[in-house]
């Protein structure tokens, strides 16, 4: 499994942040094994949001790779077309 780049890592670290604040605030907890278990789930919630954005960079990379010019069978790789040339 590839590393996460720094803008994954950015993106997980922002979504734990807010996630923290946003449980803590709305819930009102008080107790040490309250605020454990949000901030449990907002590590959990900033991890899911990390790998879900490495699977799309993946799948974005796997797009990109160019295959045999003009072959219709792989995805980018669409034939030149020519227009009319106007006078």
């Amino acid at each position: 499994m590839p590393r996460p780049t720094v803008a994954q890592i950015c993106t997980g670290t922002l979504t734990v942040v807010a996630a923290t604040l946003a449980l803590l605030t709305v819930s009102g907890a008080t107790g040490v094994l309250e605020v454990a278990v949000l901030v449990a789930f907002a590590l959990a919630l900033g991890t899911l949001a990390t790998a879900l954005s490495m699977s799309v960079t993946r799948r974005r990379s796997v797009l990109a790779v160019p295959g045999v010019p003009g072959d219709p069978g792989v995805p980018g790789t669409a034939v030149a077309r020519e227009y009319a040339r106007q006078p």
